[in-house]
């Protein structure tokens, strides 16, 4: 590899990159990871991820590492302010997948799992490391850096930018998004769980026009509320601690510590274009869901596996490059058809109009009643483009 630091440079070292980066080093490849920060983010994030997930996990070689962060409810259900029942989702136990249909987790820990086995693997992680600028040429690109031991270079044969929706890359690379009109505020908080805690044993949508809400288990020992701001509420306002109490003793939620509060904006977001030349994106520096789907995450570990062996073909066996092209051709249209689902569930919660939220429980209730779904069927969207034959089982 003359004149070369590595095969894959990936800029950002968070589930999607680490995870990249295992998979890349199994091919044979070697990588280089970078990240801004010095540690694992300490704090939950991601909730859920899929039985397909857990695979990529398995074929990682972290799953039996990860499953211990995890716990599983049966159903995730959609309630109005009444407490009816307007829709449910099923989590099965198993799968065809060999593994659970979903997992409620704990994202630091898969986090470490991800990084350890990256370095039992010879794989390097430069961490307080940050892009400042790259170039790219017929053979490869040259980035910059900046870390703890001042400015470096690096030669890669390809750049990967798995580093956020606010993407270095994508913002040099001056590749634009398409707005898939969705964009709410919400406050999150997350909470260590006490023995004495009394908590839903299910996933939860609250669809209550005075205040939208999500109420979901995470890994063991934790729980997470979500609530809409209202119109004029700021994020300053919703993070202090009388306003979270306020909220917080509806649910008689009993022993909890608020762990995290944050607020967020839900986007429905996706790259135009996820490569140019020899620079690609993955995970949220491609596309941003909202999280009512539970498939955020889910969609950049999908990203990673998807190019991981498209990358270790054209490197190491010789494959047209041409093939890393197919990549985006069989992930947008099944991130679309996610994000999608998502928006499709957060336009059903996200109602503040009371005579809109009891035209839409009257709809939903009688669809319950028929058996009729009430949204589109909420498997995974079909695999096609690229590769993939069409019209194969």
């Amino acid at each position: 590899m003359s004149g070369f630091d590595c095969d894959v440079l990936i800029a950002g070292m968070g589930p999607v990159g680490a995870m990249l980066g295992v998979l890349l080093e199994q091919e044979g490849l070697s990588a280089i990871a970078i990240d801004k920060d010095t540690e694992v983010y300490p704090l939950p994030r991601a909730a859920h991820f899929d039985s397909e997930v857990m695979r990529i996990f398995q074929a990682a070689g972290v799953a039996e590492a990860v499953l211990p962060h995890t716990q599983q409810t049966d159903r995730y259900d959609f309630r109005n302010a009444a407490g009816e029942l307007l829709m449910s989702f099923g989590m099965s136990p198993t799968s065809p997948s060999g593994w659970a249909s979903g997992y409620m987790f704990h994202q630091p820990a898969a986090e470490v799992a991800l990084r350890d086995r990256f370095a039992a693997l010879g794989g390097q992680a430069r961490l307080g490391c940050k892009l400042e600028s790259f170039v790219q040429d017929a053979e490869g690109v040259t980035a910059k850096l900046v870390g703890p031991d001042g400015p470096q270079t690096v030669r890669a044969r390809y750049l990967v930018g798995c580093d956020g929706g606010r993407s270095t890359v994508r913002e040099q690379l001056g590749l634009t998004l398409d707005d898939l009109q969705f964009d709410e505020p919400w406050l999150v908080i997350d909470v260590k769980v006490g023995p004495k805690a009394n908590l839903p044993k299910v996933n939860l949508q609250v669809c209550d026009p005075a205040r939208p809400t999500t109420c979901v288990l995470m890994g063991p020992g934790r729980h997470r509320w979500e609530f809409m701001l209202l119109p004029g509420e700021t994020a300053e306002q919703v993070v202090e601690d009388g306003f979270i109490e306020a909220l917080m003793s509806k649910w008689d939620a009993g022993d909890i510590e608020v762990e995290r509060r944050a607020v967020y904006r839900f986007h429905g977001l996706v790259a135009h274009q996820w490569r140019k030349g020899r620079v690609i994106l993955a995970g949220d520096s491609a596309h941003q869901t909202p999280p009512f789907a539970g498939q955020g995450m889910c969609a950049g570990l999908r990203d990673a596996a998807n190019l991981a062996w498209k990358l270790g073909a054209v490197l190491k066996a010789g494959a047209d490059d041409r093939l890393l092209d197919t990549y985006q051709q069989e992930r947008d249209p099944h991130v679309r058809g996610f994000i999608g689902l998502a928006i499709g569930m957060g336009r059903v919660v996200c109602t503040l109009d009371p005579e809109a939220a009891e035209a839409r429980d009257a709809q939903m209730l009688a669809q319950m009643a028929s058996g009729a779904p009430p949204l589109p069927p909420a498997g995974a969207p079909p695999l096609q483009g690229g590769l993939l034959m069409s019209g194969a089982p």
